[in-house]
């Protein structure tokens, strides 16, 4: 069945007599990879799952592989907290720490070895990346094609002449035309994201068959999740936006069918920081694309909401959102190793106050990074700044913010879907401004790596920022997945409780959950009618986080003290 799909697809982007001719060699690449695939623990995922975000040398020592190092540290902090690790880029690299691949098929030698990253996989389920927009212009695929290599002509995007690419989507302020020189002389390449980064070809199908290999291989050594980075831009047509094309579309849709014939067990999650429309338009129907999809949205939401003290906006959106199938969930966050992003709050807020909200990152010390429109102008396109600090507020108590932040990972938790949660977030960390000074680049400031003397001892000390925020998140993960109603897949109904409560219940597998979260510094006065919530009347709600119960009847009042979590539960 899913042959006969991915022959209906490949004709679907390269035509019949394409497609009949590539099939052989794709067809062959599947039965090579599937006896090297094992069967995982379990493909499903529970309320017991969650993803820690970080660097394969994230945490280092002297004298050893930081893979290592990071696989002990995990074991020794994480096990029965997080259940995934995704791995940021460990493949040889030439810039933006990772994402310039050199080597799609080695582990860079500095972090360590497939070994080290198999050893993680044994008590973890791990995400890898699949950095294949571009490729670094220092990898041998680009010198091949450079050096007029045939089997790697056409591997990479020349632009003759002068035509029109006003209409390009662009991410980021930077040329997207780069200059380099070949055998035949100098040429344009189309670099959407920097001139290291020069973007693959896919109407040449060689280099989509390349690409299906490596996911293959990426299954082959325990990947269970693959991220599919910028996958929004890989098919470009002159004269339209290049962006979200419906051959981008049709090539997750292959990326998938191969998988479900090979590899059934691995999720794809795609990574397209665009508009909300556009970003889950990645899930497919439900069945035939992406399994999981960023929600970029909830990041810049839940800041504003805080920023503001204000939730209608953010609640609004919750309320709407809708998924078109049972077998998809969103891959929710709030940090990680990029900036805030605030293209997906086009068309959900005012340009205004999109603006404003950069204004108020700058104002506490962060960065904010452009994008370039067509008519030539600029707007902001990702805040780069900890999303701590982000939260914080330039005269609030060190205990304000703490619990400001950790009340932002509480609807982090409860939301409807899978959460990842970055190491920086985990574990306490604030803005690395000497990071941007060193590198230049703004997204340095909340990508710093530790040494793991240090970040132990802060550990160690129950009164450090990193022992108090990493206690506090522990202890939500560890609530979430002893309940059912924080299934992935489960109900969610967005309550209205006033502008300052962000309020949802959750229900799954008959038990239900009413999460309800202060964004405000004031204490919030909820009328509990039992018509809202669907439970019976009178209960007694006990708070999963503290243990505390409630007793009351109908259109009880219940206080919530500034920035406070509560998860009720009327089960007894």
């Amino acid at each position: 069945m899913e042959r006969d799909r991915i022959g209906f697809l490949l004709a679907q982007i390269y035509g019949e007599e394409t497609a009949a001719a590539i099939l052989p060699r794709l067809s062959s690449a599947l039965e090579n990879y599937r006896s090297r695939i094992s069967t995982p623990r379990s493909a499903r995922l529970t309320q017991r799952d969650s993803i820690l975000i970080t660097y394969p040398d994230q945490i280092q020592e002297a004298d050893r592989p930081p893979l290592q190092t990071l696989t002990e540290f995990c074991a020794r902090h994480l096990e029965g907290l997080v259940s995934g690790i995704h791995i940021l880029p460990f493949y040889p690299w030439s810039s933006d720490d990772g994402f310039s691949v050199m080597d799609y098929r080695a582990v860079a030698s500095q972090y360590g070895a497939w070994n080290d990253i198999e050893q993680l996989g044994t008590d973890f389920r791990l995400m890898f990346d699949a950095v294949v927009n571009h490729a670094s212009a220092r990898s041998s695929w680009f010198q091949n094609f450079l050096h007029g290599d045939p089997a790697y002509k056409d591997y990479f995007i020349e632009v003759k002449g002068n035509p029109d690419l006003s209409r390009v989507v662009r991410p980021r302020a930077l040329p997207l035309l780069t200059a380099f020189h070949t055998g035949a002389g100098e040429t344009k390449i189309w670099t959407t994201f920097s001139a290291d980064q020069a973007d693959l070809n896919y109407h040449n199908p060689q280099v989509l068959l390349e690409v299906i290999e490596l996911l293959l291989s990426y299954a082959g050594h325990g990947a269970e999740f693959i991220r599919l980075d910028a996958i929004a831009y890989i098919w470009k047509e002159i004269g339209t936006s290049c962006i979200s094309l419906p051959q981008t579309h049709q090539t997750v849709q292959l990326l998938r069918a191969v998988l479900d014939e090979a590899a059934p067990q691995v999720k794809l999650i795609t990574e397209t920081n665009v508009p909300h429309a556009e970003n889950i338009s990645y899930f497919g129907d439900g069945t035939n694309e992406a399994q999981l999809v960023y929600n970029f949205a909830l990041p810049p939401l839940v800041l504003h909401a805080f920023q503001t003290g204000d939730a209608s906006a953010f609640t609004r959106w919750a309320s709407a959102l809708t998924l078109p199938s049972d077998k998809v969930a969103f891959f929710n966050f709030l940090a990680s190793h990029d900036g805030i992003g605030l293209n997906p709050l086009r068309g959900i807020l005012p340009e205004v106050e999109i603006e404003a909200m950069a204004e108020r990152i700058e104002s506490r010390g962060g960065l904010v990074s452009y994008k370039s429109n067509p008519d030539g102008s600029r707007s902001p396109y990702e805040l780069n700044v900890n999303y701590f600090d982000a939260l914080s507020g330039p005269s609030d108590s060190v205990e304000q913010n703490i619990e400001r932040f950790v009340t932002a990972h509480a609807i982090l938790f409860s939301f409807v879907g899978l959460p990842g949660v970055y190491f920086h977030s985990l574990f306490g960390s604030r803005g690395w401004a000497e990071g941007v000074t060193r590198t230049g680049s703004n997204r340095s400031i909340n990508r710093q790596k530790l040494r793991s003397e240090n970040i132990e001892s802060e550990l160690a000390d129950e009164n450090s920022m990193r022992a108090r925020v990493f206690h506090r998140l522990s202890h939500l993960l560890k609530v979430r997945a002893a309940h059912a109603a924080f299934d992935p897949y489960g109900g969610q109904r967005v309550l209205e409780f006033g502008s300052g409560v962000f309020a949802i219940l959750r229900e799954a597998r008959g038990e239900q959950v009413l999460c309800l979260h202060n964004l405000t510094a004031s204490s919030q006065v909820l009328i509990m009618n039992s018509g809202e919530t669907l439970w019976p009347s009178p209960v007694e709600w006990r708070d999963l986080i503290t243990g505390q119960t409630f007793s009351s009847g109908e259109k009880s009042p219940l206080a919530l003290e500034p920035y406070q979590t509560l998860w009720l539960s009327n089960n007894p």
